[in-house]
């Protein structure tokens, strides 16, 4: 009997060579570059939650001010302002669009806030005193306010107004109403 011993063969040898360590090296290279521009291309062209929600925040505050503005038909200096039902029972000419001579923000009426119906005016973003915001030069608003009913109440008693806030090449656009559900009532 004779005993061989038994070496294992060159191609039964476990482990890499330097030719598939490099290859392996270069191959996961090329991968993780690949996602890493993935993920900057993704992060550059994300929104800036901080900015969205400061201009969500400028939105709100615009379209509050403006839905807490009287919606009467005489101008609210008229002595029958608070018991007009309609515009024929006005003193002094009946409210109509756009701010009086002197009017400043906030305006008495909520037509105030805009030349004319329909058409979108660029509303400055200030405080309460009208004096600019520091550093929110970078936002932009405007103001549309449109009759239209709503909910079985005319468009002579509904308003649309639509605030639109612009930072860099985003919008932010809030929608809300105006009725006139208390002509009666002035606060």
């Amino acid at each position: 009997m004779s005993i061989n011993r038994c070496t294992p063969s060159r191609t039964a040898r476990s482990g890499f060579t330097l030719v598939e360590l490099v290859m392996f090296i270069v191959i996961v290279s090329i991968a993780v570059i690949g996602v890493l521009m993935v993920m900057n291309i993704t992060t550059k062209s994300s929104a800036d939650p901080q900015l969205r929600k400061q201009a969500l925040s400028i939105a709100e505050a615009l379209l509050e001010e403006v839905s807490l503005a009287r919606f009467t038909f005489c101008d609210p200096a008229d002595p029958n302002a608070e018991t007009a039902d309609n515009a024929a029972e006005c003193t002094t000419a009946p409210e109509g669009v756009g701010p009086e001579a002197g009017n400043t923000r906030p305006f008495d009426n909520v037509n105030d806030y805009v030349a004319s119906y329909g058409t979108a005016q660029t509303i400055a973003i200030s405080d309460v005193n009208g004096a600019a915001i520091p550093n929110l030069n970078a936002y932009a608003s405007t103001i549309t306010i449109t009759p239209q009913a709503y909910n079985g109440i005319p468009a002579t008693d509904s308003l649309l107004i639509t605030i639109n806030v612009n930072y860099g090449a985003d919008t932010v656009r809030l929608d809300g109403y105006r009725t006139r559900y208390a002509p009666n009532l002035m606060p």
